[in-house]
């Protein structure tokens, strides 16, 4: 390891938010080069060193996915916080289990950060949405309608049909942006 890559890496991990954010620029334009000392952050019990770790990759041009994808499941929040966000910027369709798993997450920000990175993923999680939308608590059918708004796919049109007759003020909401979206933004109205 070179002196330079040494240095980085220490002011990755000083505990100085602004010393650190400026060092994950330097590391991730290494890529490969760094991943070993990455991994060894990653299997810290440091929350603080995972986290900047995910943040690192985040930046790369091209990161370990299954890297991402494993931090997910991660004990801290924000660690699976900043993997789901990462993933948005990094799509990965084998990443869609473990981000469907965290809507239901019960830190709220975790669990809207994996429906922005779902919603990423375009029509190929629209199958796994919909059984959560049918199926799931109602945090993650929340944050379900909403990743459905966001895609767009006329596939999801009965059920943001269905999700405009929940109890839901959010869910109503979500479902009649997700129509308005696709063109559809009218009032429906049942014939008794």
């Amino acid at each position: 390891m070179t002196e330079d890559l040494r240095n980085l890496l220490a002011e990755l991990t000083c505990g100085d938010d602004v010393r650190a954010e400026a060092a994950v620029s330097g590391l991730a334009g290494r890529g490969a080069e760094i991943l070993p000392s990455l991994k060894t952050l990653l299997d810290s019990p440091e929350v603080e060193a995972r986290w900047w770790a995910i943040r690192t990759l985040a930046q790369m041009a091209d990161p370990p996915s299954d890297w991402l994808i494993a931090a997910l499941a991660d004990p801290a929040d924000e660690v699976r916080q900043c993997a789901a966000l990462a993933l948005c910027h990094h799509p990965d369709g084998n990443a869609i289990p473990g981000l469907i798993r965290l809507l239901a997450d019960p830190e709220p920000v975790s669990a809207e950060l994996a429906a922005d990175a779902l919603a990423v993923n375009g029509g190929e999680v629209l199958p796994a949405l919909l059984e959560v939308l049918e199926k799931g608590p109602h945090k993650a059918r929340l944050e379900a309608v909403r990743a459905l708004a966001s895609i767009r796919d006329p596939r999801a049109v009965p059920s943001l049909m269905a999700a405009l007759e929940e109890d839901s003020i959010s869910m109503q909401f979500w479902a009649e942006e997700g129509l308005e979206r696709l063109g559809l933004g009218m009032v429906y109205l049942k014939p008794d």
